[in-house]
């Protein structure tokens, strides 16, 4: 969240339709970004640009260390050496 005159930027778990203000200015801080849970996964690489692969089926990403794509359910092709 973020003050509009000041840009000072707080990073908190916000509730739905409550309205949070800026403890120094009083004004009241707009939301600038949110963060979606990811859904769980048999993979044990963390969630990164250098751990991730298209599935050959949905194009989605998927973890490379897995064998079974988790958006689709099909089996992935085996990764190039």
């Amino acid at each position: 969240m973020r003050a509009p005159s000041t840009g000072r930027e707080v990073i908190i778990e916000a509730e739905p339709g409550r309205v949070y203000e800026d403890r120094e200015t009083g004004e009241e801080l707009e939301v600038v970004g949110m963060l979606l849970p990811l859904a769980p996964t048999a993979s044990e690489l963390p969630w990164s640009i250098e751990n991730l692969r298209f599935c050959n089926w949905c194009d989605e990403l998927a973890q490379k260390d897995l064998n079974d794509c988790p958006n689709c359910g099909r089996r992935m092709d085996p990764l190039p050496d």
